[in-house]
């Protein structure tokens, strides 16, 4: 276990590095065998850093939801992170490639939640219920690390989140089968990746279930109003300066992210 000076340490290296757009070392590099647990409190030191710094969460990001990654990782669970308020996006945005460092475009389902959650979810349809809206998404992860990178790195690292964009369109879960809703991720008017929801867990409202069920056990809770991104379900895209990317979810609309 790291001792609360190296949480401090490692929080504010991944700070410096976020603002300067310049990749460091993995912590791994000079905490071999670093911790899950100590990677999450890292996470946790560096939100709270951006809180004292006026920054608000909108929700929380869920990471890999793939079996076949879980076992490469060696890991029996997902990961997590916060979503900054700040960068969250609608519809369609052009950003700035300059401030990231490596870059990648994922498409994703994002859940709202309609109330408190209490009590532990037993099932998809349990979170499905207290779920208000869904919406389709894109999420920007990035790197603050350079490679190689463990997972606890990743963790340490708010989970990689970076940005996302959220559709216009509103799903009411009892509409819509979301385990089925899928999209094609193009770049540059070329589509490269698809994939369906059900990637994630065999439902994405079973991550969602996941992470409630985690944040409990942490002594923390979903709350009503909290936006989740239920992990990608499709590979993701990295970006170059001047990329264009369209997500098209068929039916259930489209969304752009562009980068100059």
């Amino acid at each position: 276990m790291l001792g609360d000076a190296e949480i401090e340490k490692a929080a504010r290296a991944i700070s410096d590095a976020e603002r300067n757009a310049a990749a460091m070392p993995p912590l791994s590099g000079g905490y071999p065998g670093l911790a899950l647990a100590d990677a999450y409190r890292i996470q946790e030191r560096l939100n709270s850093m951006r809180e004292q710094q006026g920054l608000a969460f909108a929700g929380y990001k869920i990471g890999l939801t793939w079996r076949t990654t879980q076992i490469a990782c060696g890991l029996t669970e997902p990961i997590c992170g916060r979503i900054l308020a700040d960068a969250v996006f609608s519809n369609t945005v052009t950003l700035q490639a300059a401030p990231y460092i490596s870059p990648q475009i994922e498409v994703e389902l994002a859940f709202v939640m309609a109330c408190d959650v209490e009590a532990p979810l037993r099932t998809a349809g349990e979170a499905l219920a207290v779920t208000d809206h869904v919406m389709p998404a894109l999420e920007l992860v990035d790197f603050r690390m350079a490679a190689p990178r463990i997972v606890a790195d990743t963790v340490a690292d708010n989970s990689a989140f970076a940005g996302v964009v959220l559709s216009s369109h509103r799903l009411r879960p009892q509409d819509v089968d979301t385990r089925w809703m899928g999209a094609t991720l193009a770049r540059n008017g070329v589509v490269e990746v698809s994939g369906v929801a059900a990637m994630g867990m065999g439902h994405p409202a079973s991550c969602v279930a996941w992470l409630a069920n985690t944040l409990l056990e942490r002594g923390e809770r979903l709350r009503a109003g909290d936006l989740i991104m239920s992990g990608a379900f499709a590979a993701a895209l990295p970006v170059v300066t001047g990329d264009r990317f369209e997500a098209d979810f068929g039916p259930c609309g489209g969304l752009e992210i562009s980068f100059q």
